[in-house]
């Protein structure tokens, strides 16, 4: 090859680069010209397209030490790649190096315990298929593809929220790979500055290859409310999903859907792709209290189809996963919202009119519950006081129609921030275009303050930057 880079002051062609890391490492180290190359490069979101120079597929914790001390020694800019699954495709580089977990993802449960560790490339499918069997699971996604890592260090919003809180709530402990190299085994015990930084900070502070979770018995079916209704109900829907979720049970996570109507069998043809309100939520207790729970919300607006029934809760963990495949277009922003009144309400039913994409939804999710008594100050995630969280998820097919949908994307953004508390949610950033603002408003000023001094403390060059960066503080 005739790539060049400069390393340490002497250029050196890629491939003897590339060369002198593969003899350091059990794993693989994949390059341009490879042919799993474009393979190891993908990302979920199809919109991202970066082209490392190199990628190292580590086979442990020691070959991402290595690769680590390799990427520092030589001056390379580099990222970390988990699930892939972020939707700012903060898992790629572009002339740089990737420290790819995806081989790491075996999972060790102690059910007596109720812990377990997994690696850090695994995904909440290989984490749920070695809890559940237990009876086990901690608070996770809605989507089993995505990587545990990324979202539980920068929150993690599941069907668990409200009765055992986020999955960055449920991290009891931590294996960490320094900008230095050092391996660090970390819990609240050996490093409780470090941990409280992990638990919503991001990867700001190293590679985590190892994360260990607190679990809780989940029952092997649930019972899960998906509830359809036609477009012009939108607005009494949403009032009624307002009301329902005023005093709710711990045990019920809820989220409301604004876009089109499942195109699947169950749903009568006419009314297949349509606009429509959807309600679904996910009653974490044995199926017969479940569906009691959850029955005030099943008899509202004459729905078109009642699909509500119990569900094995692996089941339902991967329910969604049809719906985000890997190599479809994705721009995602959000906002906290302080209430579903009047004013919210017709915003959601007037931007769910104008989306330009069918696959585009805007979801209400609701917080409160086991989430919401975390004070601000004990994580990193920082406040937990607002109800609601609008997810604005674009997703649509083509590169041609990009321009339309992030156009569109931003602009309904803006709509709502004078209804919200202007609070993102790190786990739907779009593509973090104001960062430093998303992330102070995120964490709120003192625990961002606070995260630059644990930053400084493991990070003082800033190396680990690609990610949810809060950069190391003054000394």
């Amino acid at each position: 090859m005739t790539d060049l880079l400069t390393i340490s002051g002497e250029v050196a062609t890629l491939d003897g680069v590339a060369d002198h890391l593969a003899g350091a490492l059990r794993g693989d180290v994949i390059r341009p010209g490879d042919a799993d190359y474009d393979g190891a490069r993908a990302l979920w979101n199809g919109m991202i397209d970066r082209r490392p120079a190199i990628i190292a597929r580590c086979a442990d914790t020691h070959d991402v030490s290595a690769t680590v001390r390799f990427a520092v020694d030589h001056d390379l800019v580099f990222a970390v790649r988990g699930g892939g699954h972020n939707v700012a495709g903060t898992a790629g580089v572009d002339a740089g190096l990737v420290i790819d977990l995806s081989a790491m993802n075996d999972v060790m449960v102690d059910p007596e315990a109720r812990t377990a560790r997994a690696g850090g490339g695994a995904t909440w499918a290989d984490l749920d298929g070695a809890t559940l069997p237990h009876g086990l699971a901690t608070p996770g996604g809605v989507v089993s593809e995505t990587g545990i890592g990324g979202l539980t260090l920068s929150g993690g919003l599941g069907w668990l929220r409200r009765k055992h809180g986020m999955s960055c709530d449920n991290l009891s402990g931590a294996r960490l790979v320094t900008a230095t190299g050092e391996i660090r085994d970390v819990d609240d015990d050996s490093d409780p500055e470090l941990m409280w930084a992990l638990r919503g900070g991001g990867g700001n502070f190293g590679v985590v290859t190892e994360l260990t979770y607190r679990l809780h018995p989940v029952d092997p079916e649930v019972f899960v409310a998906f509830v359809i209704h036609r477009g012009d109900r939108t607005a009494e829907v949403l009032e009624a999903f307002r009301a329902w979720t005023a005093d709710l049970a711990d045990e019920v996570s809820a989220l409301a859907v604004c876009g089109a109507i499942p195109e699947v069998d169950e749903v009568p043809e006419a009314w297949r792709g349509e606009p429509g309100a959807i309600i679904v939520a996910c009653a974490a207790t044995d199926p017969a209290t479940g569906e009691e729970l959850v029955a005030p919300i099943r008899d509202v607006a004459d729905p078109i189809v009642d699909l509500s029934g119990p569900m094995p809760y692996a089941e339902l963990q991967g329910m969604f996963d049809e719906d985000y495949p890997k190599g479809r277009r994705y721009y995602w922003k959000s906002l906290h919202l302080p209430g579903l009144d009047a004013a919210t309400v017709n915003r959601l039913v007037e931007w769910a009119g104008s989306r330009p994409s069918p696959l585009t939804t805007l979801d209400v999710w609701h917080l409160g519950g086991a989430m919401a008594r975390v004070a601000p100050d004990a994580t990193a995630y920082g406040d937990r006081s607002t109800p609601y969280l609008l997810a604005i998820e674009s997703n649509w097919e083509g590169a041609d129609h990009d321009g339309a949908n992030l156009e569109w994307t931003r602009g309904c953004f803006e709509a709502f921030r004078s209804l919200s508390t202007g609070r993102e949610y790190l786990n739907f950033p779009g593509f973090f275009e104001d960062r430093e603002s998303a992330l102070r408003s995120a964490h709120g000023e003192e625990n961002y303050e606070r995260l630059a001094r644990v930053k400084a403390r493991l990070d003082p060059d800033n190396r680990f930057r690609l990610h949810q960066n809060v950069p190391p503080a003054s000394r």
